[in-house]
């Protein structure tokens, strides 16, 4: 395939398209996953196998296209790299593992679009950053390098407490939903989701490009709603729910 600056441009703008249908679609249609699945959505398949597959294009196509870039033995894109694999190598082969998805399935639907998005997302981030972005020795000590790296790993360190909250919320053998409690979750119905939008945010401030602006948005777009939907379920399920709770931001949304 013919990689030229222009064709980046065209699929970095692509994604922003795609953010604005996925954020209407998603507000008016529950994505059918964990305790929102429900039948007319087609073929199914286990959900951990679908979790594993739908996650690693972000590992492999990244590396891929990052490995075939003119600065991928330079200092700041090789930092970027961790940063990516870090989050994506975890998310593909560790966290499936920690979560219960026995008897669990998601739609095939769900598994293609999902690819289909990894996919142009990790190649138009993995090209910038070795290939058509430059990022001299300099760019180590400039305050959007540090804000970003900084706000990147805060989002983590919340993603994961979050998720291991959620993971050991049921004991072995216990069925049901409970109300989440501690960390985040004091304030806001889905502080995983809000760790992982910080991720991406910095990460687009870190690398300072639209490829990283359109994934940031992307996920802003995709996860908000969710976490829309995913506090009113808990308001409907629970009548103790805190009602100091909400959704993604504290105090704010």
């Amino acid at each position: 395939m013919p990689d030229t600056l222009e064709i980046h441009s065209l699929i970095v703008w692509l994604i922003f398209g795609m953010a604005a249908v996925t954020f209407v679609m998603v507000v008016f249609i529950t994505a059918p996953y964990g305790r929102h699945m429900s039948e007319g959505w087609g073929p199914s398949i286990p959900a951990r196998t679908g979790w594993i597959l739908m996650e690693t294009p972000p590992v492999l196509v990244f590396f891929g296209f990052y490995s075939m870039g003119q600065f991928r033995a330079e200092t700041v894109p090789l930092i970027f790299l961790f940063l990516w694999q870090t989050h994506y190598i975890y998310r593909a082969y560790v966290f499936p593992f920690k979560t219960r998805h026995s008897g669990k399935h998601m739609p095939a639907l769900v598994l293609l679009l999902a690819l289909i998005f990894n996919s142009l997302n990790a190649y138009i981030n993995a090209r910038w950053i070795s290939h058509f972005g430059q990022y001299s020795m300099d760019w180590l000590t400039d305050p959007r390098f540090i804000i970003g790296v900084i706000v990147f790993f805060a989002g983590m360190v919340i993603n994961r407490q979050s998720d291991n909250i959620l993971i050991n919320l049921r004991k072995p053998g216990e069925s049901g939903y409970k109300i989440p409690q501690g960390g985040l979750y004091r304030f806001v119905s889905c502080p995983n989701y809000l760790g992982e939008l910080l991720e991406w945010l910095g990460w687009a401030i870190a690398t300072w490009s639209l490829a990283g602006l359109a994934f940031a948005i992307y996920t802003a777009a995709n996860l908000a709603p969710r976490a829309v939907t995913n506090h009113k379920w808990y308001q409907d399920k629970f009548p103790d729910y805190p009602e100091s709770r909400r959704a993604l931001i504290p105090f704010v949304i």
